[in-house]
């Protein structure tokens, strides 16, 4: 490509704020070999992540430190395949989780649900980091917290049921976003007041991109505590609930 025309190119000096894939230049009709093969290693990393398991064990022994109770759930989706095929199933505790439910104390004010969802590489880099920033912030405001529930092949609304199953108010789930090719380490968090089976996404509030290259675990921890106040105060979720706060963009 003539250099002048990469000097030229209005988009090269966007580079500095996205990694995102623009201004790459090109070779003839093609583009240059260097690109081409970063691009295969996202691809890459991304498959990897939706592959990637929960690392139970690690996460386990870190979250002790809250001196929570923890408990380590499944859903109907018995392997990565079915997972990926039949999204319904991840929405679904399997029986023998149901079980372990039944038989615990209810009534929080808040239960914090981890599932691997499409990248538990994500889970694994991100989960604790923020917890504890987090869990702190919950408990100067006196709020009750449920036990820290683990979940594997978990999606967003299989917290509807764990919630509703131990009678919590509020329902956190931190889960593996589905990875791009320029991320593959990205964290969701989904809030829902008043949580129960049938829900669907206008009523959570989504904070998103939690990782160390996009928003830290300063901030997420931050804005998720400010929609958790407001969320317990004003009783509702999602489209009802604005992000107001202020916060600094660093």
């Amino acid at each position: 490509m003539d250099k002048k025309l990469i000097i030229n190119d209005p988009l090269i000096s966007l580079k500095k704020f996205t990694p995102a894939r623009i201004a790459i230049g090109r070779t003839g009709v093609s583009i240059p070999l260097k690109q081409s093969f970063e691009f295969k290693l996202a691809h890459a990393h991304a498959r990897d992540a939706v592959y990637s398991e929960l690392n139970v064990d690690r996460l386990m022994n870190m979250l002790k430190v809250f001196n929570l109770p923890i408990l380590y759930l499944h859903s109907k989706a018995a392997t990565r395949q079915k997972y990926l095929k039949r999204p319904d199933l991840g929405r679904q505790l399997e029986e023998a989780s149901a079980d372990i439910l039944n038989n615990q104390i209810t009534g929080a004010d808040i239960i914090i649900i981890v599932a691997d969802g499409l990248s538990a590489t994500a889970v694994n880099e991100n989960a604790f980091g923020l917890l504890k920033l987090l869990i702190p912030m919950f408990a100067s405001s006196k709020l009750k917290l449920a036990q820290l529930c683990l979940v594997g092949q978990g999606r967003v609304a299989i917290g509807d049921e764990i919630a509703n199953r131990l009678n919590a108010k509020l329902s956190i789930v931190l889960i593996g976003e589905r990875p791009g090719l320029s991320a593959a380490d990205s964290m969701g968090m989904y809030l829902t007041y008043n949580p129960r089976p049938g829900l669907t996404d206008e009523a959570r509030n989504c904070v998103s991109n939690i990782r160390a290259e996009g928003l830290s675990h300063h901030l997420a921890a931050k804005k998720i505590f400010y929609l958790v106040s407001e969320a317990l105060k004003r009783k509702l979720s999602g489209i009802e609930l604005k992000d107001n706060a202020r916060l600094p963009n660093h």
